[in-house]
């Protein structure tokens, strides 16, 4: 276990309010579901607002930091609220710019189906010696970006199949083996294995593919995101304040609050995203049961400092 054995369940967020001066605030699963802000969201990011709380994004997308944060009005936030967004996506496109953007080279993307222009945004980000390659043959590296489908640099595409909906690598596994016969880096912009989305399935995201190709034997992978420590120092920067000032808020063990417990920050595990269905006879919104919530984390191997059921007050 990564911090003492003692944590905190709390039924709302009102009695976190006063114990810190600035939040970092994850997404999914916290403040909306990628449809629609979530019960109580909007309200409780006005109350931070009006005590003047410092708020931060960080976000395990492959988005970059504007788009992020230009998102949030669409949902319902005052954009004005936030010092601002460090999402991995910023922080993969600015790595691959210094690993590869020396000279040019070609990458195999993966990506969203529907998000063109996101993933073109994102190739700019990475400097202009960076293209998309149309084969393995030509590929220099792999981004992991989206898990939908291979966008080429002659503008085609292909499916990765039903990865998404249900983890099959039926597709995906021929194209991995090759890249790693090349043996080929992988740069992962968003670490996540899975998300709930608004109707509540589960969609299945790059991070597990970038698993799957470390387990291959395929070339380095490099993953940015939560829980890597730097993401919460960039945070902590950008808010201006001190570790003991600051909490993070997220939906999971493994990549929120190991990331926060490593850097040293105290964390807010909100239990009504990723791991409702890990605690049973759970529903979301409800006071999760101590002994359910401790044997989670025995699994995960991470204690939070606070439990709320959902980011509300």
């Amino acid at each position: 276990m990564s911090r003492a054995a003692a944590f905190t369940i709390h039924p709302s967020f009102t009695s976190l309010v006063s114990q810190y001066d600035g939040f970092i605030l994850d997404q999914f699963g916290v403040i909306h579901n990628g449809s629609k802000a979530l019960e109580g969201s909007i309200e409780l990011m006005e109350h931070l607002a009006r005590k003047e709380k410092k708020l931060i994004v960080l976000s395990n997308t492959s988005q970059p930091s504007s788009a992020a944060l230009k998102k949030l009005p669409n949902y319902g936030f005052n954009i004005n609220h936030f010092v601002g967004a460090v999402t991995s996506g910023e922080e993969a496109s600015h790595f691959i710019r210094q690993k590869f953007g020396d000279k040019p080279r070609r990458a195999v993307m993966l990506t969203w189906k529907e998000e063109l222009s996101g993933s073109i945004q994102f190739v700019k980000q990475c400097g202009s010696n960076i293209s998309l390659a149309t084969s393995v043959e030509e590929a220099d590296f792999i981004i992991a970006h989206g898990s939908q489908v291979w966008r080429r640099g002659d503008g085609s595409v292909s499916s990765l199949g039903d990865f998404m909906t249900n983890a099959s690598f039926d597709e995906i596994d021929p194209l991995l083996e090759q890249c790693a016969k090349k043996d080929l880096p992988l740069v992962c912009a968003n670490p996540d294995y899975i998300v709930h989305l608004a109707d509540g399935e589960i969609a299945h995201m790059p991070g597990k593919i970038a698993e799957r190709y470390q387990g291959l034997g395929g070339g380095k992978v490099f993953s940015f995101g939560k829980p890597q420590i730097a993401h919460f120092q960039a945070c902590l920067r950008d808010l201006g304040l001190d570790k003991c000032q600051v909490a993070h808020v997220g939906d999971s063990v493994q990549h929120d609050v190991a990331g926060a417990n490593a850097c040293g920050i105290d964390s807010i595990l909100v239990t009504g995203g990723v791991h409702s269905k890990d605690l049973s006879d759970y529903s979301i919104g409800d006071l999760p049961d101590k002994a359910d919530l401790q044997r989670l984390f025995e699994k995960e191997g991470h204690i939070p400092t606070h439990v709320v059921p959902m980011f509300r007050l």
